[in-house]
């Protein structure tokens, strides 16, 4: 394997763990310690360290085409769904575009389906163009496609209904035949553990009702949750790479066979070892222009979500060893620092989109909604947002789980700080808007109107998915025209929440340590809220997300 594998200092466990910040690229040492970015992969001297996303992007999956890569990645219930990021170095990523601005069935997902929507997608460029294969567990397996990632997807297409059917893998064969490789969830099959395989139409218009189990996890020793196959040839070989021992505490598989439908052989090819990664879980296998080969894939942080790891690959006797494998015995553990790989465009360090001044004709990118989005829920003029404020869905209690007009986004990097400002409203409306971070349970700061004068809340709520009701603190009525809130995230996922009314004010810290939560099979996200009377709106002339700066010692 080429690059350098380090051994790592105090100092550098502090910078994998993301407790301190990095900066503008002027040196490597600068450009990790100064903290002026909220998360830099890119150590800017020809190496990089993991992750090279502190961002929840699940399951991703990476398509190479000539010098440019790109990925997507599991959304679950959010709107947009399916994101599309660019890279031309597999270090540095930029999200373009989601291939998905609505979910279907859209009558479905115009309320929240927490856990539900898109599960695991595979993408692929096949014959001139490209292809998003990803199942709905509820529905079935959907296929979109493009001539341009960064440009107009097809409207899904629903290739193989069924429940329980989830991480589709397609694999286009040198015979000209297509089939489609996926694995099973119990929650909705009854079954799991087995990867199937079906013909498929090379256009994929059809795929057969017959299946075939290929892979059966019960008839290996340890084997537990066998998901999330990726399928390729190489050398004769037909190649399933599944994460197994599931999202926590599992591996990363390798099969091999050479007829597609097996015997297939299995081993081992990453594990935790002896790392802070655990899992490490599925991913995407990539073969640059260079003649390299790497692996992409996620680690569960728990608040903080799946984020995205690189991993180098080396071949022995036909088998893929990733990572680092210092014993030599085909089974490598992560590394936190390599060299980057060798690419013919270099990637561009800058940060991911977090802040957004609501300044332009649309809402940034990171936006995505808790449903399905609805015309009127928002306006953009005059540099300001305009939330609309809908009505509040109780239906887990009086919280706002189950509300769709959620304006959400992923959390950025693992200590952060985020700043709202919201105009005071004047209506005697009843509404209920602030900045929130939210997950199954959650927090926020704001406006509530109570006796019909908007008063400062700070608010909690605890098992927001199996049922509560918020705890709210008030804080007094507002008499200023506007307030600034804000929470600092610290490494732990801590929150501490505040707000001030003038810039050269201090802030004041309300209520009391919060400790965020991850949702249902994602991480927390933050964002901003409006609900109440139809004749209610909040205004918000910024959402800032920032950096948290260290002293050095």
């Amino acid at each position: 394997m080429r690059g350098r594998l380090l051994v790592l200092l105090p100092m550098q466990l502090l910078l994998l763990s993301g407790c301190l910040g990095t900066s503008e690229q002027t040196s490597a040492s600068s450009a990790v310690i100064a903290g002026k970015r909220l998360h830099i992969s890119d150590l800017g001297d020809g190496t990089y360290r993991n992750p090279i996303l502190h961002i929840d992007y699940s399951d991703p999956d990476v398509v190479a085409v000539g010098d440019n890569y790109y990925m997507t990645a599991s959304s679950f219930n959010a709107a947009p769904g399916l994101p599309i990021l660019h890279s031309t170095d597999l270090v540095n990523w930029t999200l373009i575009n989601y291939a998905l601005p609505r979910q279907v069935p859209l009558a479905h997902y115009n309320q929240p389906q927490h856990g539900n929507g898109v599960w695991a997608p595979n993408f692929r460029y096949h014959d001139g163009k490209f292809w998003i294969f990803y199942p709905d567990p509820d529905f079935g397996i959907y296929v979109v496609t493009s001539d341009d990632p960064a440009g107009i997807w097809s409207e899904p297409t629903l290739i193989l209904p069924g429940k329980g059917i989830i991480d589709p893998t397609p694999l286009w064969d040198d015979n000209g035949k297509a089939y489609l490789l996926h694995a099973w969830a119990k929650s909705r099959a009854g079954f799991n553990n087995v990867l199937s395989l079906r013909d498929m139409a090379p256009d994929a218009s059809w795929v057969s009702n017959e299946y075939t189990h290929i892979v059966d996890g019960h008839q290996l020793p340890g084997y537990r949750t066998l998901e999330g196959p990726k399928f390729y040839k190489r050398n004769g070989y037909y190649y399933i790479f599944a994460p197994a021992g599931g999202v926590e505490t599992g591996w990363q598989a390798v099969f091999r066979a050479t007829d597609i439908t097996g015997p297939y052989e299995h081993r081992t090819v990453i594990a935790q070892g002896n790392t802070l990664v655990n899992g490490p879980h599925q991913g995407s296998w990539i073969h640059t222009p260079q003649g390299e080969d790497w692996f992409i894939h996620f680690q569960s942080r728990k608040a903080y979500g799946r984020i995205t790891h690189l991993q180098p690959v080396s071949w022995q006797n036909d088998w893929p060893v990733i990572g680092r494998d210092n014993d030599n015995d085909g089974r490598g553990e992560p590394v936190y620092e390599y060299a980057k790989p060798l690419t013919a465009q270099p990637g561009t360090i800058k940060p991911q989109p977090a802040s957004d001044e609501f300044n332009t004709h649309a809402l940034s990118i990171q936006w995505q909604w808790n449903a399905n989005p609805q015309p009127g829920w928002y306006a953009l003029n005059d540099g300001r947002l305009t939330l609309q404020a809908a009505k509040k869905v109780t239906a887990t209690g009086d919280n706002l789980w189950m509300t769709p007009n959620l304006l959400l986004q992923k959390l950025p990097a693992q200590t952060f700080q985020v700043r709202a400002k919201l105009q005071v409203p004047t209506q005697a409306a009843e509404l209920e808007s602030g900045l929130l971070l939210f997950g199954e349970d959650y927090a926020w700061v704001g406006v509530k109107s109570i006796d019909g004068a908007p008063h400062l809340v700070y608010v909690q709520c605890k098992n927001a998915r199996t049922g509560c009701d918020e705890s709210v603190h008030d804080y007094g009525k507002l008499a200023a025209e506007s307030i600034e809130l804000r929470y600092i995230l610290a490494s732990d996922s801590t929150a501490v929440f505040a707000y001030r009314y003038r810039a050269d004010e201090p802030f004041t810290v309300v209520g009391e340590q919060f400790i965020a939560r991850r949702g249902r099979w994602v991480g927390a996200k933050t964002g901003l809220f409006a609900v109440g009377s139809q004749k209610a709106a909040a205004h918000y002339d910024y959402f800032r997300v920032l950096p948290m700066h260290r002293e050095r010692h």
